[in-house]
């Protein structure tokens, strides 16, 4: 019997320190979800809440507490350049999908990941008002409560299940029209992910600079679930980066993501529309 290595290890510790570390947190969620709490905009207009601060102060404290040698990225925390320094790092969204929590849509989630060298190794994606845990670890697999997942066998984009809003793939400039696909939403792209990862959604897909933090605990998901992640020319993404963020995300199951990057390929990179 071949013993664990280190890595795995040191991975399924950090991996329980997060689930512990959500868990916590999801009390301060369901007492507020439905309620009155104070917002903010953030520069460009999106809204943050007391609820994703006092998440974020939260996890900061359990996880760096916990791990003081990692690095820490957070929707929620300036951004430090020391964590670049760091072979580790935590990468964070206390609220994913604040928009979805503010309308009382229970479709939202904390994530939380932990990249080594570049790759997600670790990640949660913790929905506390449905009581969904989903959580992958390098090498062992993809969980929903306990329970393992797998990515959709779906080889055909007609009739696929996708998450993605109906404009996304109705614009004219696409150069052919797209099949006939089952076309859903959900407020927060990690969630998303989640649900692909679990098999209830085919794929999913968002074009444009995405940060790390709304991609990369459902990235280790999607892989870890049998599935495939990449940008939208089929490239590996990468985490902990000196600008956060990836230039747009393609995720499904092995058979189908070949078919939506055939297509998806054609997609100018957000660098050379001219965007920041």
């Amino acid at each position: 019997m071949t013993s664990p290595s280190p890595d795995s290890e040191s991975a399924s510790a950090d991996l329980a320190l997060i689930k512990e570390s959500v868990r916590a947190c999801g009390p301060l969620l369901r007492e507020a979800f439905g309620g009155k709490v104070k917002i903010w905009s953030k520069p460009g207009g999106s809204p943050v809440t007391e609820v994703d601060l006092a998440v974020n102060d939260m996890l900061h404290a359990r996880l760096t507490g916990a791990r003081p040698d990692y690095g820490w990225l957070s929707e929620e925390s300036p951004d430090d350049p020391a964590r670049l320094s760091c072979t580790r790092a935590f990468i964070v969204d206390p609220l994913d999908g604040t928009a979805s929590f503010l309308k009382h849509k229970p479709e939202f989630g904390i994530a939380v990941a932990l990249a080594d060298a570049g790759v997600v190794v670790a990640g949660v994606v913790y929905n506390p008002i449905t009581e969904e845990l989903f959580e992958a670890a390098k090498g062992a697999g993809a969980c929903l409560n306990g329970a393992r997942i797998k990515t959709s066998a779906a080889h055909a984009l007609e009739e696929a299940r996708i998450l993605a809003p109906k404009t996304f793939f109705s614009s004219r400039s696409w150069r052919a029209p797209w099949p006939a696909m089952r076309l859903d939403q959900r407020g927060a792209l990690t969630y998303r992910l989640a649900l692909v990862a679990a098999g209830m959604f085919d794929g999913t897909a968002s074009l444009g600079f995405k940060n790390e933090w709304d991609i990369a605990a459902g990235a280790i998901l999607i892989s870890e679930a049998g599935g495939r992640i990449t940008d939208p020319w089929g490239e590996a993404l990468a985490f902990n980066q000196p600008d956060p963020r990836v230039p747009g995300m393609v995720a499904a199951g092995a058979r189908l993501h070949p078919l939506l990057i055939e297509r998806l390929r054609e997609t100018p990179h957000p660098r050379a529309e001219g965007k920041a």
